[in-house]
């Protein structure tokens, strides 16, 4: 058979029209792909107001990159935790060992200053001032028929200065047999009961001075050259959903070395009924960004 048949003859085997039919599509989707990926790598990501390409904002964070922002000035409000604390508190304890007899007020009672909140039961120190009082009557009048020998220093001005003390030593006595509110105010915790018996310096009543609510917490040393006594905030209160207009009253005398932070007070303007001392919160904090 002639050379130019045989070769017809391979070329028309079936096997050879199949690889020869993948060789044309191949061939055929290469140049369709090639295009493609031209084009997309001439795509870039293009950044509009400070915007990037994906899904965060200009300052950077998110998916997106932009970030033309940093470098205008802007109003950052950093968060900081914060507790809401009483203007005045103080505990209020028994100064004699003697009797609770009546506690005139409970847990949470509105008080003002001077009010009688606990008395206790000072018979005995009554019993000894009648008896001292009774002394004091006869030294007096022993006194008066030996008025003559006092003048020439005899003893009978040494005992009336004797029982005009011990009088006077029961008098400051019985005046400790009743606890008077310091300051107005409300009760924040009852520590005895009625009938119980106290010990000098036991703890009976906890009061507080919510009159004014204070706002303590701790914030950055470096925001010093920024906050300062009289700048403005607000206090996000947790238990309320609400937020609250204060004013920095004082700054701590000394930053934490370790830490590089320092304790501010403020004050709540007004006074809101809904807050009570000890709720939490935080603290907004405008700043002036510097370019």
């Amino acid at each position: 058979m002639p050379a130019s048949r045989v070769g017809w003859s391979a070329w028309m085997h079936p096997g050879a029209l199949l690889w020869l039919g993948l060789c044309v599509a191949s061939g055929s989707a290469l140049s369709q792909v090639a295009p493609r990926h031209t084009a997309l790598a001439a795509v870039k990501p293009v950044a509009v107001n400070g915007t990037g390409t994906g899904t965060g904002t200009g300052t950077g964070t998110g998916g997106g990159g932009g970030g033309g922002a940093a470098f205008s000035t802007t109003t950052d409000e950093p968060e900081l935790r914060a507790q809401l604390s009483p203007r005045r508190y103080t505990t209020l304890a028994a100064e004699i060992g003697a009797r609770v007899q009546r506690l005139t007020v409970r847990e949470g009672s509105s008080i003002r200053a001077g009010q009688v909140l606990v008395e206790f039961d000072c018979s005995l120190q009554h019993a000894q001032l009648e008896r001292a009082a009774a002394a004091l009557g006869a030294a007096e009048k022993a006194l008066a028929t030996q008025r003559r020998l006092v003048e020439l220093n005899a003893t009978g001005q040494l005992e009336l200065d004797q029982v005009d003390a011990e009088v006077g030593k029961i008098k400051v006595q019985l005046a400790k047999c009743r606890i008077t509110a310091p300051f107005s105010g409300r009760v924040s915790e009852q520590k005895m009961r009625e009938q119980q018996f106290a010990q000098p310096g036991q703890a009976v009543l906890e009061i507080l001075d919510d009159s004014v609510l204070e706002v303590e917490f701790i914030m950055p040393s470096r925001w010093l050259a920024e906050v300062r006594p009289g700048s403005d905030l607000r206090i996000a209160v947790d238990e309320t959903g609400r937020d609250y207009p204060a004013k920095v009253q004082r700054i701590g005398a000394r930053v934490d070395p370790v830490s590089q932070s320092i304790k501010v007070v403020a004050t709540i303007s007004g006074r809101p009924p809904e807050l009570v001392a000890g709720m939490s919160g935080r603290v907004l904090v405008q700043r002036q960004r510097r370019p």
